[in-house]
């Protein structure tokens, strides 16, 4: 919490006092709400459209609602096991499943073998490597958000990786996936996390599946995650093109800093057209059909065959897509969904 009053007194480019004090009344009047979210950004002098914002409320509304949530598939949703065994079964496309675990119980090939030396778990990866002919294998627990617990082994370190990741699998549970190849372009911003974009599907009182924002997360230095929940930070994808806006945000946990290129690669946002974003977008509205719950969030990699779906969100950081959409409010199909909802 103090890291956020650090950033909102350190920002440069405040409203005036006498300003947000108005802001702030306006907004408890028409939010009904003690409105503690607009220190986290409204306060900005860039920030004109306040209103159009979404309120914790409000996010949290759509993150919970149980109109716009059937509990069988927030099941199928956030489990990320769940979620590839469903694939396999399915036309969506995601990150082959090789194997995964539950502590010392590993499954693979549909065997199940106990693991309790690290002979046994090298001679486990080598075998899968080996069979399947892969580059690496990305490790995710099934349940955790934000990129916690992730992290990958590859065929050109592998004893010493295996050596390193032997006691952090047994302790855990862990979906072990093949690893992937980013598209080159999307590589040259930032090469070392795979940054997916974040696209929130929206199934309408109509019956219609819309997309309501999209951005594209990127990680930075060495981290093979590219959560803003875990250090990294967001660009805004404009939904109509397929290209980035000018500004990337770090959360405020994180600064809070706007930028407009990625402070490794000093590649700049501003025009850059996603690969394959067509694609991705219709990927997801397909994957609707086959998960027709209201409200979820994509995670999707672009390769240079094209999209594929990483993982799912039942609950997805609304505050992210808010400040990369310019306030959702602005978006009609969510001001439509608030007001479906304020009459239940």
């Amino acid at each position: 919490m103090m890291n956020r009053i650090q950033v909102f007194l350190k920002y440069p480019h405040k409203k005036s006092i006498i300003k947000m004090i108005k802001e702030v009344l306006i907004l408890m009047v028409n939010k009904r709400e003690i409105p503690y979210y607009y220190f986290k950004y409204l306060y900005r002098k860039e920030v004109t459209n306040y209103l159009d914002y979404l309120s914790l409320g409000e996010q949290r509304t759509m993150q919970f609602h149980k109109a716009l949530h059937n509990p069988e598939y927030v099941t199928l949703i956030n489990n990320k096991l769940y979620f590839h065994l469903l694939s396999e079964k399915t036309s969506i496309k995601t990150p082959k499943l090789l194997s995964y675990n539950f502590q010392s119980n590993f499954f693979y090939n549909n065997k199940i073998v106990q693991i309790n030396s690290i002979e046994e778990f090298t001679r486990f990866f080598d075998n899968i490597f080996q069979n399947a002919n892969i580059e690496g294998v990305f490790f995710r627990p099934p349940s955790d958000y934000g990129g916690k617990g992730c992290f990958k082994i590859t065929k050109g370190h592998l004893n010493s990786q295996l050596d390193e990741a032997y006691e952090t699998l047994k302790a855990g549970n862990f979906v072990h996936t093949e690893l992937i190849r980013q598209h080159p372009l999307i590589n040259q911003i930032h090469s070392s996390s795979i940054n997916t974009l974040r696209i929130i599907s929206l199934i309408t009182s109509n019956d219609t599946i819309e997309i309501i924002s999209a951005f594209i997360r990127f990680g930075i230095g060495n981290s093979v995650v590219d959560n803003a929940s875990s250090g990294g930070f967001f660009v805004g994808i404009n939904l109509n093109t397929g290209t980035l806006k000018p500004h990337g945000h770090f959360l405020p946990e994180y600064g809070g800093d706007k930028i407009t290129e990625h402070p490794d690669s000093s590649f700049k946002f501003e025009g850059f057209t996603i690969p394959f974003y067509e694609d991705a977008c219709e990927s997801v509205i397909n994957a609707v059909k086959i998960i027709p719950d209201r409200l979820i969030g994509w995670d999707v990699a672009i390769t240079s065959d094209g999209p594929i779906i990483i993982e799912t969100n039942a609950e997805p950081h609304m505050q992210m897509s808010n400040i990369a959409y310019g306030g959702l409010l602005k978006n009609k199909h969510v001001k439509e969904l608030m007001q479906e909802l304020k009459t239940m």
